[in-house]
């Protein structure tokens, strides 16, 4: 039986204009700006909304929250499958000022236009809450403007998945990669990835930015990829693609295409998410897993995963901090872990009954904690759009990685302008 992990999802709608960065009150304030009188002392029973294609993981936990807090009891409120109509539900909600769902499970990327829009409490003040325990990565990709504004839920990142039998030797930098290729036989690919233009292509051009030292955006938030090592990763990027380290099927692949090609023996290396191991291992693919790799070593995953959100208008906003608490205690992590959604509680990662069952979850942590967000802005969106268009003209179209840099920035800067 296949096990599945989250897979990491982008909103392609248009995202709306801001109303604001944060509010000035710890106790919040509401869209409108009026004073919100719900604070850590407001109990009672309370909301979940979450996309339907996980809540299997999350149904047990509310059950045992229930039985525990009869008099706060949680009702898990199902979205749409797909990630743009669940954002178009709570939008809808949260820009009529409606208190329908009081915690809400976000897609990553959304964490900032939600909190730029004043939709989500900030966890400050009298919501502070302790972060220290969790994975650096998730905490940052709950933050916006330096305040945490969710707590993270499960996270994922990829992994480099090697098929033994094809490549013997593991290797330590990405350069490896290129005597491993020279090596096989039989028309085997060498390595297969996500270059298919949509979100994953976006993903893995931020890894290649990031591995070779380059950013997205910088700490201030501008557009940093024409910068010099940006560039550099762009460009080995599209090199391994042209010498045909990187599968010439890769720009045709999603997830699925890539899972396929490994399964099925005809690629030796593949990066993936980590739900692909259970597959391999069930189609008797000798398979060994590693954090995928950069110029120098150990390179950088994009994070995927959920992070909750306190609604802004929530009756009963205690509850609900104390409820999005309940779901990363160990306990419940754990549970995480035996269904193959990666908690964002570090220790978890280091339990040796679960590595035994979940061999991976070592290189998994490594990823994890070599991790970065996809760049927090309330103008995500845009931001993708315009590394696909432009990574994918560098890859197939002969534009030049300083061109494709440049338009890639001007594009980011424009969005940012609004």
């Amino acid at each position: 039986m296949k096990k599945y992990f989250i897979r990491t999802t982008v909103a392609t709608t248009a995202v709306l204009a801001l109303t604001g960065c944060s509010t000035s009150n710890d106790g919040a304030d509401n869209a409108d700006g009026s004073a919100s009188s719900s604070g850590t002392d407001s109990h009672g029973p309370i909301t979940f909304a979450m996309g339907k294609n996980d809540t299997d993981k999350i149904t047990p936990i509310i059950d045992k929250w229930n039985e525990e807090n009869p008099d706060e009891k949680v009702t898990l409120k199902e979205l749409a499958g797909e990630a743009d109509a669940q954002r178009e539900t709570l939008v809808q909600s949260l820009q009529a000022g409606n208190d329908d769902y009081d915690v809400m499970a976000l897609d990553v990327v959304w964490t900032a236009e939600f909190a730029a829009n004043q939709w989500l409490q900030p966890l400050k003040g009298d919501f502070e809450t302790d972060t220290s325990e969790l994975l650096p990565a998730t905490v940052e990709s709950a933050t916006y403007n330096d305040v945490l504004y969710a707590l993270p839920q499960n996270t994922n990142g990829q992994l480099l998945f090697r098929n033994t039998e094809l490549a013997e030797a593991t290797p330590e930098k990405f350069a490896d990669l290129e005597s491993a290729c020279k090596a096989l036989k039989d028309g085997k690919k060498c390595l297969t990835t996500q270059l298919k233009q949509y979100e994953g292509l976006a993903l893995n051009t931020a890894g290649f930015i990031e591995g070779w030292g380059g950013s997205v955006l910088d700490d201030d938030g501008n557009a940093a990829v024409d910068s010099e090592k940006a560039q550099e990763g762009l460009q080995a990027m599209v090199d391994a693609y042209e010498g045909g380290i990187i599968s010439k099927d890769s720009t045709a692949a999603t997830e699925e295409e890539t899972n396929m090609a490994f399964t099925e023996g005809k690629t030796a290396f593949a990066v993936n998410w980590p739900y692909m191991y259970s597959n391999a291992v069930d189609a008797g693919i000798d398979v060994e897993v590693q954090a995928p790799l950069g110029k120098d070593g150990v390179g950088v995953s994009t994070l995927g995963g959920y992070n909750n959100g306190i609604n802004i208008n929530s009756k009963h906003k205690g509850t609900a901090l104390e409820f999005m608490k309940f779901i990363i205690n160990e306990e419940n992590q754990k549970s995480f872990a035996e269904q193959s959604f990666p908690p964002v509680l570090s220790s978890i990662y280091d339990d040796p009954q679960l590595q035994e069952e979940f061999p991976y979850l070592p290189a998994l942590k490594e990823s994890l904690e070599n991790a970065a967000p996809r760049p927090v802005s309330p103008f995500y969106s845009a931001i993708s759009k315009a590394i696909q268009d432009n990574a994918y003209a560098a890859l197939t179209d002969g534009k030049s990685v300083k061109d494709a840099a440049s338009d890639m920035k001007a594009a980011i800067d424009s969005a940012s302008q609004g």
